[in-house]
């Protein structure tokens, strides 16, 4: 019977190892994709300001052009 309690135990701490395994990947793959997307979320932020720029361009000419109407 101790044997059996041994084995199971061997066992058990197998599993928890790959448990672990597992978990440090799944890990280390979602730090990766957030840097990703933290890197995308800067790029389109610097795409967003530089379109309102050119909106807010484009607003005041057209303003500037009705008062010369």
């Amino acid at each position: 019977m101790p044997n059996f309690d041994l084995d199971t135990l061997e066992r058990q701490v197998e599993e928890l190892i790959l448990t672990c395994r597992h978990l440090r990947e799944e890990n280390d793959s979602l730090r990766t994709r957030q840097d990703h997307l933290v890197t995308e979320r800067a790029e389109f932020i610097g795409k967003t300001e530089l379109a309102r720029g050119c909106v807010e361009s484009m607003i005041a000419r057209l303003k500037s052009m009705e008062e010369g109407l």
